[in-house]
């Protein structure tokens, strides 16, 4: 049965959603993210953008590339009209800016014709951000003082081109052209017929902004054989003109430590964020590639998880060995409890530095920690700090799959120990990034696992680990999970947390 329409109309923001660069997009775009009932999104859009979205959101793919449309312009416009009209809140991702070549304007046209409440949000376009990462500045001082942006695909179904190239041959300063680049050598000899000088400087920057951004230069007369002899295909933006010549001295991005490495990221969602962004700022094409999710303990796990959470004051020490126990405890523990000091006197024993630096968002400090930062080293440094623990009441707050080493070694010493299921791990079956069927087509040039679930959940994909990629561990036993399943790993943290993953990449990287 077909919805009625509401009563009241929801709204559609049309968004900008940048050039590819998640850091690009702008406060506004991802408050409309946040807020939407359903995103409509491109295929220019960072997919990474739909992690900001509920996860009751309705996420529909619109994507357009040349001659290969998701769903047609007019499809497009209907859907938002009809997904307002059902009194939702509807964001509408556009690459770069929605109203510079994007069609916005003519999607707002239809939902004011509808009825349809909508804002235009603007984007950073591709056209002064894909020659900023190319270290080309559109406009100098020493240079040009004037910019022409044009795009080189029109409609097509008209008879004649609509663009003036003697115009643009006479017109001074730079010109960016968007969407061209499969016209290129028509495009230039144009220019070259109308008067432009053949020996004008021109660079072509392929999905600028991002890890996989390509430059290409030369001159008007050279530029098109060039691209075709590199196979140089869309989504690029070219730039015309004597301001290319800055980009000998003002290339910066692309000489970033990992720029150009395909590098995988199978963390959960939820918690790549600082490993991604720490790889990417250094340049990396991330493809982020989640293969577990973490989910609450539910039915007598939630009932004892709730009861040991509530009786925490009651033990002598409490253990976590993970950023998410430590999350998940104080979840409860201040549904439960109200005051923080009713915790008593427990004192804190934590894994690593992850684990202790999530401790200390909760204004509490980490009485013991091992040197060497894995859970099976507890039990020797609790005996070597503290000294005997016979008899001593401990709280273990864990994963339901957590190794069972430390709580063997634990139980040996005499601990009297209570272990509180606060998560568990599964398999991420989806693919919201579409890593998955990238990582499928292409490869990549490293790949980082940050537990040995992460390295099981991955294989239970039915992916394997090209042998000229590189594998990068963040621990021993995460080496010792990929080592059971016929992978070694290439380059093993040194200290095990993401700074220390991190470095391991950045080593690869260089060999």
């Amino acid at each position: 049965m077909a919805k009625r329409p509401s009563s009241k109309p929801g709204i559609c923001y049309l968004v900008g959603a940048g050039p590819g660069d998640p850091g690009l997009m702008t406060l506004r775009g991802k408050e409309c993210i946040e807020a939407a009932d359903v995103i409509v999104y491109d295929y220019l859009s960072n997919p990474v953008f739909l992690q900001w979205a509920r996860p009751d959101a309705e996420l529909i793919y619109a994507g357009k590339k040349s001659k290969d449309h998701a769903i047609p312009q007019g499809g497009i416009n209907e859907l938002l009209v009809s997904k307002a009209k059902e009194g939702k809140i509807v964001t509408r991702l556009k690459g770069g800016d929605p109203l510079i070549f994007g069609r916005g304007g003519e999607e707002a046209q239809e939902l004011y014709e509808a009825g349809i409440p909508f804002e235009l949000v603007p984007g950073i376009s591709s056209s002064i951000a894909g020659p900023a990462y190319a270290g080309i500045p559109v406009t100098h001082r020493d240079h040009c003082s004037q910019l022409t942006i044009f795009t080189g695909h029109e409609d097509p179904t008209k008879t004649e081109s609509s663009l003036d190239y003697a115009h643009l041959a006479r017109t001074p300063g730079t010109k960016v052209m968007l969407m061209g680049v499969e016209r290129l050598g028509v495009i230039t000899s144009e220019l070259v017929k109308a008067g432009a000088d053949p020996a004008m400087p021109v660079a072509l920057v392929r999905w600028a902004t991002t890890g996989r951004q390509r430059t290409l230069t030369g001159t008007l007369g050279t530029i098109a054989a060039l691209a075709e002899k590199a196979k140089f295909e869309a989504p690029a933006v070219a730039i015309f003109g004597s301001v290319v010549e800055c980009r000998e001295q003002l290339n910066w991005f692309e000489k970033r430590p990992l720029f150009g490495k395909r590098v995988v990221v199978t963390r959960t969602r939820a918690q790549s964020s600082k490993l991604v962004h720490d790889l990417r700022n250094l340049g990396a094409d991330v493809m982020e590639l989640p293969t577990i999710r973490i989910e609450r303990s539910s039915g007598e796990d939630l009932v004892e998880f709730a009861r040991m959470v509530t009786d925490a004051h009651t033990y002598e020490w409490i253990i976590f060995t993970s950023p998410n126990a430590v999350e998940y405890f104080f979840d409860a523990y201040y549904k439960l409890r109200t005051d923080a000091r009713e915790i008593g006197g427990a004192r804190f024993a934590v894994v690593g530095p992850g684990t202790a630096a999530k401790l200390a968002e909760y204004h509490i400090g980490t009485d013991l920690m091992p040197k060497k930062h894995v859970a099976e080293e507890m039990v020797a440094t609790f005996q070597s700090e503290v000294g005997s623990i016979e008899n001593t009441t401990m709280l273990w707050v864990r994963a339901k799959d957590a190794g069972k080493e430390m709580s063997a070694g634990l139980h040996a010493a005499g601990v009297i120990l209570d272990e509180a299921i606060a998560y568990q791990t599964v398999g991420e079956t989806s693919d919201p990034t579409g890593a998955v069927a990238r990582f499928r087509e292409e490869g990549a040039d490293i790949i980082t696992f940050t537990s040995a679930s992460t390295v099981e959940c991955f294989l239970d994909l039915g992916l394997d680990i090209p042998d000229e990629t590189a594998i990068a561990s963040i621990g021993p036993v995460t080496s010792e999970a990929l080592v059971e399943n016929g992978y070694q790993p290439h380059r093993e943290a040194k200290t095990h947390d993401i700074p220390g993953l991190v470095a391991a990449v950045v080593a690869l990287a260089k060999k």
